[in-house]
């Protein structure tokens, strides 16, 4: 049963018929692991504790630098310097005592993927490089694991939900990283805040129906979100059968690296241009 302090903290969506006592009981038992605690991470972990997911993983091994705070909200000024997962959990805990924030100092990869996602229901991918972004649809397709995906550059952002060898996955939507050299520096990408909050509350809404079970998740959409005509897309895509990964005839069956690419928050070089996004994306979608 929820406490009293629970009923008002939650009070707003207690009274959504989806949600009520029941779905907010789910909510506390939930686990979400966040890959990242940037852009992309910090508005979606601020939703998932004010929601009350009751565990949320903080997975990032970097310092923050006064370069993030633009556009990362989990920290301020006075963290500069601190660790991301620590400034997170601290954050966190502040806005939601009740929620059990486990900071995560470390990089994901091949060796650590499988042990560092299995305590978790959800992955939300808000990873700032290509090989972390493949490692972790790859890691979830093989476990089994619902995983948000959100990317953002410049005035442009995308997010999907993958439901494991049912939906298309990052892969099949993306076979192959980038080459090197095919993407803007990690010093030139850029990116305005605002958009990593636009995309990264719909990352934390998506979470949050799959967890609950209610409404359509984007589940084979790619939802593309262009920021300077403030006007988003849908791109339909579909579970690819010749997928590496996820397909009748899976080549990965075991976790493995990309090559290194510059950290960049850059989804991929589709969305450098809102109609390359488009084009490519379609004749993808038609391809499949």
């Amino acid at each position: 049963m929820l406490s009293k302090d629970q009923i008002a903290r939650y009070s707003r969506q207690l009274i959504l018929p989806e949600v009520g006592v029941k779905g907010q009981e789910k909510l506390l038992r939930a686990s979400v692991l966040v890959i990242g605690a940037g852009g992309l991470g910090s508005p979606s972990a601020l939703y998932l504790a004010a929601a009350g997911v009751g565990t949320i993983g903080i997975l990032d091994r970097e310092a923050v630098t006064l370069s993030n705070l633009h556009r990362q909200l989990l920290h301020g000024t006075g963290d500069v310097g601190r660790p991301k997962s620590l400034s997170a959990r601290s954050r966190l805990n502040a806005l939601n005592p009740e929620v059990s924030v486990i900071a995560l100092q470390a990089s994901l990869d091949a060796s650590n993927a499988r042990e560092l996602l299995q305590p978790y229901d959800l992955v939300l991918d808000g990873a700032d490089n290509f090989p972390s972004r493949y490692l972790a649809n790859d890691a979830c397709v093989l476990m089994g694991k619902p995983l948000v995906h959100g990317g953002v550059v410049h005035f442009d952002a995308q997010v999907m939900t993958v439901r494991p060898r049912v939906s298309a996955c990052f892969r099949c939507v993306f076979p192959e990283p980038p080459a090197p050299g095919a993407i803007p520096g990690c010093e030139e990408a850029g990116v305005l805040g605002a958009v990593a909050g636009v995309v990264g509350s719909l990352m934390a809404h998506e979470a949050l129906k799959v967890l609950l079970g209610i409404g359509e998740p984007l589940v084979n959409r790619l939802l593309v979100f262009e920021g300077r005509a403030g006007r988003f897309r849908e791109v339909p895509v579909r579970r690819n059968p010749s997928c590496a990964v996820c397909g009748d005839a899976p080549t990965i069956r075991e976790l493995r690296e990309e090559g290194a690419v510059c950290a960049t928050t850059t989804p991929h070089p589709a969305l450098q241009t809102p109609e390359h996004a488009m084009a490519k994306s379609s004749t993808t979608a038609r391809q499949r």
